[in-house]
């Protein structure tokens, strides 16, 4: 049985970081208060030769202008801390749940998870399972676009990256297929530096 919903497209897709970052902040206008007073200084290239790949700009930015956080008590956004680089890039618990749920989901399409090509990497999760995923592509991490994998089974994707696909959420813009309503308020703030916990 197939659960693909569909897929939703942003108004225009937003290839500027800082755009993204800026969009965000203006949905979701309690995010400005924590921002950090400095930038996290994140060792990247460190992070990425761990993972074997680059990551997505505007998730980076995201990451160093911010600690974790919790959007409506739900969904729970946030990258790896300060020193903490390759444990966070490791860290493979996600897609060990990741890799299970596909199998389990009998898709007409196979998808896998990362670093299989065209691999699954999850950026997000909620509280209540559900992931929130790249679909990695050769053409670069400012292409990959967002799958969302429901706890209940259902699937659909997002033709923006991973900050856009906040703030669309967090707007109204987007349906929340098979999840909550996701309020644009922030119910939880990690400790910067702090990672994702």
């Amino acid at each position: 049985m197939d659960d693909l919903v569909g897929t939703q497209a942003p108004g225009c897709r937003s290839t500027d970081p800082a755009e993204s970052v800026a969009e965000l902040e203006r949905v979701l206008p309690g995010l400005v208060a924590h921002r950090l007073p400095t930038p996290a200084s994140v060792d990247w290239p460190r992070l990425e030769s761990v993972l074997g790949t680059a990551l997505p700009a505007d998730y980076k930015l995201l990451c160093e202008l911010y600690p974790t956080f919790e959007l409506s008590d739900f969904l729970r956004v946030g990258g790896p801390a300060p020193g903490a680089e390759a444990a966070w890039a490791e860290d493979t618990e996600d897609l060990e749940v990741l890799a299970e749920w596909l199998e389990d989901a009998d898709l007409p399409v196979p998808m896998h998870p990362y670093p299989a090509p065209g691999g699954l990497l999850p950026w997000s999760s909620s509280n209540q399972g559900d992931f929130f995923l790249w679909a990695t592509s050769p053409a670069g991490p400012q292409e990959w676009t967002v799958t969302v994998a429901s706890r209940n089974g259902a699937r659909w994707h997002y033709t923006g990256g991973a900050v856009q696909f906040l703030a669309d959420l967090v707007s109204g813009v987007l349906e929340p297929w098979a999840l909550p309503t996701v309020r644009p308020e922030i119910t939880w703030i990690g400790r910067p530096g702090g990672g994702s916990g």
